[in-house]
């Protein structure tokens, strides 16, 4: 049981379904509380963006250190700092301590991210990633479904601590769960590449640069698309049905999208998701009415979930054909593209909304990407002189799972 690779899948699942409801939890509660310690709006934005700050700047490192001393550590300990941040939360009473609180629960962030999916890259071979990571953001999607109501549901119940405190309680929880799994440790094995080579490898620099623009599109969406909702004279709790609707179509997307990434190639579903999705986006920009914008929506939400799930496997993928198992580095390059997109996102949509409009912006936009599903669709995965000996015997060892992996038996 310890040494199940479904019980650590479960596990990295319910770590970042913990991750995203304490994301998603402080939506609701967060500026009545900031407000409450006498934040300003400008403030409380900034407040909200720090989160990306210690993403972007822990992702790399904790994806190099997990490659080099284990994946268990960086897990136990993201997860110990995500109910530290979520205790902060509960009993902070100065913004500084909110500051310090919405830092480190960024940090924990990319942690569980990074290091989460890297162990899933350690355990499947390329064949199966697909599946498992469409198994995981499943339960992450399910996570925004839930996170913003539970939040308002616990804060309307037990006050402005309740909702933190729950969160730090699943948090304790998944790191009890981490310091029982049995996770080999895989590195003593593995030749340690420098980052700086392994960010250079064509295939991975364009699956990270893929991932920047489809952040960068959602994330964009989020404020234009509420804003051009408000002009039709819609009100925030149908906005909210909006973006509700799509993370449940997601949520059933997501495992079959990771199923056809193993079935017809991780590279081609995130190049036909980007393509697609660059193709729908100007007609988000022409809805004449609320129905149209619901419809709208959720089938560019359908069109990039087809991009974002294969786009995690084929990261896998493109680092294994590459001759190297540095897959810390290279889900922290995964991570590190995901939080700039979040972070220039909003910041460009909302400068170009201002001045040309949301139809004009939407159309703008689409051939972003499709520019970088075609730039991926060209890149070639080969094998880098990364590796000095040449050997392929790592290439493969990906697949090394629980158990008696040093007999090569499989457990499961």
């Amino acid at each position: 049981m310890r040494n199940s690779r479904a019980v650590a899948v479960a596990f990295v699942t319910f770590a970042t379904f913990t991750d995203i409801v304490a994301y998603s939890i402080a939506v609701p509660v967060l500026p009545d509380l900031s407000r409450r310690l006498g934040a300003s709006p400008t403030m409380i934005g900034f407040l909200f963006a720090s989160f990306g700050v210690t993403l972007l700047t822990v992702s790399m490192p904790s994806g190099a250190l997990s490659d080099r001393n284990g994946r268990k550590p960086p897990l136990v300990g993201g997860m110990i700092l995500l109910a530290f941040a979520s205790v902060l939360f509960a009993f902070a009473t100065t913004l500084p301590w909110l500051f310090a609180a919405r830092l480190a629960q960024g940090a924990a962030d990319a942690i569980t991210w990074v290091v989460g999916f890297a162990l899933i890259a350690d355990l499947y071979p390329s064949e199966s990633r697909g599946q498992i990571t469409g198994v995981v953001m499943m339960g992450t999607s399910f996570a925004f479904m839930i996170g913003p109501s539970l939040g308002g549901w616990l804060y309307e119940l037990g006050g402005i601590r309740l909702p933190f405190l729950a969160v730090a309680v699943m948090a304790a929880a998944a790191t009890i769960l981490f310091v029982w799994l049995d996770i080999p440790s895989l590195h003593e094995d593995r030749e340690h590449v420098p980052v700086s080579l392994v960010v250079r490898v064509p295939a991975i620099a364009t699956c990270a640069a893929a991932v920047l623009a489809i952040s960068a599109t959602l994330s964009m969406l989020e404020p234009v698309l509420s804003l051009q909702l408000r002009a039709f004279g819609v009100n925030p709790a149908r906005i909210g049905l909006v973006y509700g609707i799509a993370a449940v179509v997601t949520t059933v997307l997501h495992p079959i999208y990771g199923r056809a990434a193993d079935v017809w190639g991780a590279k081609r579903m995130t190049v036909l998701g980007l393509a697609l999705a660059g193709c729908v986006l100007p007609f988000l920009g022409r809805v004449w009415s609320y129905e149209s914008a619901i419809a709208m929506f959720v089938l560019n939400a359908a069109c990039a979930s087809m991009a974002i799930t294969p786009s995690l496997a084929y990261m896998g993928e493109a680092t294994s054909a590459a001759g190297v198992q540095s897959f810390g580095v290279a889900y922290g390059l995964y991570n590190l593209a995901w939080g700039a997109g979040l972070l220039g996102g909003p910041a460009a949509g909302g400068f170009l909304f201002e001045r040309i409009g949301f139809a004009r912006l939407a159309l703008a936009w689409g051939p972003m990407l499709i520019l970088a599903a075609a730039l991926l669709a060209r890149v070639q995965s080969q094998r880098s002189p990364l590796r000095r000996g040449g050997s392929d015997a790592n290439s493969n060892c990906s697949a090394v799972s629980y158990g008696d992996s040093r007999s090569g038996g499989v457990a499961r």
